[in-house]
C-alpha cells in the first residue's frame, strides 16, 4: 500500500516557476498598479478557518504582518474555525470579490469535496488561487505519561492496552486524522479516534493527558516537545528535519513510502480582478523572501514555498483528485 501523502517534488515543481518568472511578474503587476492602484485603501480581513495558536493561524499571522508592513495597510487576522475550514472558507466564497476578505485555506480545502457530500460552496467555482506559501511537517508525538520512545513500542503498548489509547486530531477528515489514521490501520492498533476544532485545543489535552497521542503538525507542538510536555516519535517527511534530526520518519518506522505533510495557501473569491490577484501574489512572494520571515518560519519548523496563482490553481485540482482516493480508501464521510 502507498502512503504518499504530500509529494515534496509537486510542491517544489508549484514553487519553482516563481524564481523563473519573477521578472516579468514584477511587469505585470506594474500594469495592474496601474489598473488598480487604490487597493488597499483600507484595511484587509484575512480568515484563517482554524483557532488562534494553532499551526495555521501561526504562519498566517507572520505573513499577515509582513505583508501588511509593505502595503502600509493593516491587514488583520480573523480566526474563524470549524467544519474543518469550510466555515471560513465558505464565509471567503461569499464575499464581496474587491481584495479586502482574504483566506488563509490549508490542504483541508482538496479533502472536504470528497467528504462532504454537501457544501455551501464549491472551491473550484467560488475562490481563486493566489499562492501556495507553505508546507508543515507532521510529527507522532505521545503524552510523556505514556511509556515509549518508538512507534514501534507505542504499538507494543498499544496492543497490550486493547481499547485504551486514545488519539487526537484536528478534525475529522483533517489531515491531521487521516494521517494518524494510516498509522492505525498499517499497525492494526486498537486506539478510538477524538476529534477537536483544530489542533491547539487537541494539543492542549494530549499535553493534559487526556488523549495519549497525535498526529499533529510539527510547528504546533514543537514547544511541547521542547519543554518535555511531548514526546516525539517520528516525523512525517521523507527525510529528517533540521529541527529535530534525531526523530527517525515514519519510513524509517516501518511505514515504508509514507509522507504527509500540511500545506498551506491563500485564496479570494472568485470574481476579484486580476490586478489585486496579481498584486497580492507579488507581495505575498516578496513577504517569502524576507530574511525575517524565512528566520520565523524556520523556528516553526514550517518550509516557505510560493507559486503563481495559476500553478497554485493546478495544484488544488490535482491534490482535489489524489485525495478522493485516499479519503475512499479510509471510509471516512462528514455529513
Amino acid at each position: 500500500m502507498s502512503y504518499r501523502f504530500s509529494r515534496r517534488s509537486s510542491l517544489l515543481a508549484v514553487a519553482a516557476p516563481v524564481v523563473a518568472a519573477s521578472a516579468a511578474a514584477a511587469l505585470a503587476v506594474c500594469g495592474a498598479v496601474q489598473a488598480q492602484d487604490n487597493w488597499p485603501s483600507k484595511p484587509i480581513t484575512l480568515i484563517v478557518p482554524f483557532p488562534p495558536g494553532g499551526p495555521t493561524d501561526m504562519v498566517a499571522r507572520v505573513l499577515a504582518q509582513q505583508v501588511g508592513q509593505q502595503l502600509g495597510q493593516s491587514v488583520i487576522v480573523d480566526n474563524r474555525p470549524g467544519a474543518n475550514g469550510n466555515i471560513g472558507n465558505a464565509l471567503v466564497a461569499k464575499a464581496p470579490a474587491d481584495g479586502y476578505t482574504v483566506l488563509y485555506n490549508t490542504s483541508s480545502i482538496a479533502l472536504s469535496p470528497s467528504l462532504y457530500k454537501k457544501q455551501s460552496y464549491d472551491v473550484s467555482r467560488d475562490l481563486r488561487p493566489v499562492a501556495l506559501t507553505a508546507v508543515v511537517p507532521l510529527g507522532l508525538v505521545v503524552n510523556p505519561k505514556v511509556p515509549v520512545n518508538t512507534v514501534q513500542e507505542l504499538v507494543k503498548y498499544a496492543q497490550d492496552h486493547k481499547g485504551k489509547l486514545s488519539y487526537g486530531s484536528a478534525g475529522n477528515g483533517n489531515v491531521t486524522h487521516l494521517a494518524a489514521f494510516q498509522v492505525v490501520q498499517h499497525y492494526n492498533m486498537d486506539a478510538s479516534h477524538v476529534p477537536y476544532k483544530g489542533s491547539a485545543p487537541a494539543d492542549v489535552d494530549l499535553v493534559a493527558g487526556q488523549i495519549d497521542f497525535m498526529t499533529d503538525t510539527i510547528n504546533s507542538v514543537a514547544p511541547f516537545i521542547k519543554d518535555g510536555k511531548l514526546r516525539l516519535l517520528a516525523v512525517s517527511t521523507a527525510g529528517r528535519i533540521p529541527n529535530f534530526p534525531k526523530a527517525p520518519t515514519l519510513a524509517e518506522s516501518g511505514m515504508t513510502g509514507f509522507e504527509a505533510g500540511a500545506w498551506q495557501g491563500v485564496m479570494v473569491p472568485a470574481k476579484t480582478p486580476d490586478a489585486i490577484v496579481e498584486r497580492l501574489n507579488a507581495e505575498l512572494m516578496k513577504a517569502l523572501r524576507n530574511p525575517g520571515v524565512l528566520e520565523k518560519l524556520r523556528v516553526q519548523g514550517t518550509e516557505p514555498l510560493g507559486s503563481t496563482p495559476k500553478a497554485y490553481g493546478e495544484y488544488i485540482q490535482s491534490e482535489i483528485r489524489r485525495w478522493a482516493g485516499v479519503v475512499k480508501s479510509t471510509g471516512v464521510s462528514l455529513d
